[in-house]
């Protein structure tokens, strides 16, 4: 697998690399695991300090990075203060948080989205998942506002996500730095890479999910439409089964999924 990796998993992987060492060493001077969680965002200032300062009520040990992808509305000056890094990069979910990775000291990787809350001893949780030596990364499950519409949504990002082996940024993806490493980390397509990656790291060892939950923010549903969202998750996923490109997977999503104005 690895000889098909394109260029900047490999570049990505070589940089952490660089760093690995010195990671190993701070961590096992600490005597406990280390956890970096990366924030992804791109212009989320109603949001970012309530969420940061939800993360460092929650996950207070761990080092938190905004991976920040070109945002105008002043969420980098809001997050400042609020993290222990920002590092920016071009718009792209994909590269953003490559280059937190990359940045990050931790080794455990955890990816979170802006507008998730997560549970109670989260960070307990994880150490709890990657104490076993043949788990190289873990998710959790989800949870939606009550409704039809968000219960079909949950059954289904579950069940048929451990049937197709799928699973979206929505459910918290966490791994080893190792393995991060080894698979070259996201690959820099315009969608699913976080698919991508959950694919990968199971091509390397064990990946579990935790009964515990984050609540997810309905409010793509609410201002696409609940149903037209929930199909359109379900077509794209439909066609990257069947090995549509993901240039024209993001297209579908532009369509389905975003405001026109």
């Amino acid at each position: 697998m690895g000889e098909n990796w394109p260029v900047e998993s490999v570049a990505i992987s070589a940089k952490m690399r660089l760093r690995d060492r010195q990671v190993k060493g701070d961590s096992e001077k600490s005597g406990r695991t280390q956890f970096s969680i990366i924030v992804p965002v791109f212009n989320e200032a109603l949001l970012i300090q309530p969420f940061l300062q939800h993360l460092r009520e929650r996950a207070r040990e761990a080092e938190i990075i905004v991976a920040d992808g070109g945002s105008s509305d002043g969420t980098v000056e809001l997050a400042t203060g609020f993290c222990d890094q920002l590092v920016k990069s071009e718009r792209n979910r994909a590269i953003q948080m490559n280059t937190g990775a990359c940045a990050a000291h931790g080794e455990i990787l955890w990816f979170v989205h802006v507008d998730a809350k997560l549970p109670l001893q989260c960070l307990d949780e994880i150490r709890r998942i990657t104490d076993d030596p043949k788990v190289v990364g873990g998710y959790f499950r989800i949870r939606l506002p009550r409704g039809f519409v968000y219960r079909l949504t949950d059954i289904f990002a579950h069940y048929a996500g451990m049937l197709l082996r799928m699973r979206c940024g929505d459910h918290g993806m966490f791994c080893r730095r190792a393995a991060f490493i080894d698979v070259g980390g996201f690959p820099a397509v315009p969608i699913m890479e976080d698919v991508e990656l959950f694919r990968r790291l199971r091509c390397c060892g064990r990946v579990t999910y935790s009964k515990k939950r984050i609540v997810v923010s309905p409010r793509r549903y609410e201002a696409i439409g609940r149903t037209r969202l929930t199909l359109a998750y379900g077509l794209i996923a439909t066609l990257y089964i069947f090995g549509f490109p993901s240039p024209k997977l993001a297209s579908i999503y532009k369509r389905m999924c975003c405001h026109h104005t």
